[in-house]
């Protein structure tokens, strides 16, 4: 069975969207600098990219896709990610929202999932065949899914630098247990790779 794992960019006080998310800045306030690493060093950091990308099915928060607020969303929004988002797979985000799956260039196709955690892993693991699922995010999505239980590898990728406010990441996760099995990385960004012991 495909692995589930989980790769997130945090602040140094382990945020991984700064304060006042907004449709203009959908990471906070500051957010945007956690991702430096990414795109100022890639070759330097081409692993841990590959990493992110390699699955062969994402999960992700509505907010991850659609923008804050629970509210109804606009059936024009098409999300974030522009036309060809960086995924190339199946992508199914949680909501409460129900919608048709959304088809977009270079093999991502957005499906929304509005009846839970285990029924859109379980929808995920089928699309991924043999290759591992990824829980994208955001902090919500994530928490959900350690506390269940349902994450094997962790990896965090932390940028040196302090938000002081936002979205935490490990609020309310309580009795995880996690086994570091890797440390790289470079000026910019310090690679973590976790294992979740259940």
């Amino acid at each position: 069975m495909s692995r589930v794992t989980c790769d997130l960019t945090i602040s140094l006080d382990g945020f991984l969207a700064g304060p006042n998310q907004s449709l203009a800045e959908p990471l906070g306030e500051g957010g945007e600098l956690l991702h430096r690493w990414q795109f100022e060093e890639p070759e330097a950091n081409a692993a841990a990219l590959e990493g992110i990308l390699a699955a062969g099915a994402y999960i992700m928060g509505r907010n991850m896709f659609a923008g804050p607020g629970p509210g109804k969303w606009d059936a024009d929004w098409r999300g974030w990610w522009g036309e060809e988002p960086p995924y190339h797979a199946p992508v199914f985000v949680l909501t409460h929202q129900a919608r048709e799956p959304l088809e977009m260039q270079g093999g991502t196709t957005f499906n929304f999932v509005s009846d839970g955690i285990e029924s859109a892993l379980a929808q995920a693991r089928k699309a991924a065949g043999s290759k591992d699922v990824a829980i994208a995010g955001g902090a919500q999505t994530v928490q959900q899914y350690l506390s269940a239980g349902l994450i094997d590898e962790l990896r965090l990728h932390t940028s040196p630098m302090i938000l002081g406010a936002g979205e935490r990441l490990l609020d309310g996760v309580a009795n995880v247990r996690l086994e570091p099995t890797e440390v790289s990385g470079t000026a910019l960004v310090t690679h973590v790779r976790y294992r979740v012991i259940h």
